[in-house]
């Protein structure tokens, strides 16, 4: 077959229209790219956006010196603990599963 006939060009024409046809099914579909609703900030896990595995919220505050310092009180007791920032601006103090409600004690007598 002669290259001049036109004929090569049929495979990636028919190529290029089946990706074209998919990504119009897809599209109408819904399976836009994208995060999904609701996870926009990132990927959820288990589902709910504020999951932290591990560790529990033993107390929560809107100023971070304040974490620090529930931080430096549970320290002081033998309790491990960090902090995180949530969506809402507030700051959690996370400890493990095993001591959250020592520490909430904690916190809640200091």
């Amino acid at each position: 077959m002669a290259t001049s006939d036109g004929w090569y060009l049929i495979g990636p024409l028919i190529a290029v229209g089946l990706v074209g046809f998919l990504g119009a099914v897809f599209w109408r579909m819904g399976l836009q790219p994208g995060p999904p609703d609701g996870l926009a900030d990132g990927l959820a896990i288990f589902g709910e956006q504020e999951d932290y595995g591990l560790l529990w919220p033993a107390a929560v505050t809107d100023e971070p010196e304040i974490a620090d310092e529930i931080r430096r009180l549970l320290s002081d007791a033998g309790i491990r603990a960090t902090k995180a920032t949530r969506r809402d601006g507030r700051v959690c103090v996370l400890v493990f599963a095993e001591e959250v409600e020592e520490a909430r004690r904690l916190v809640g007598s200091a």
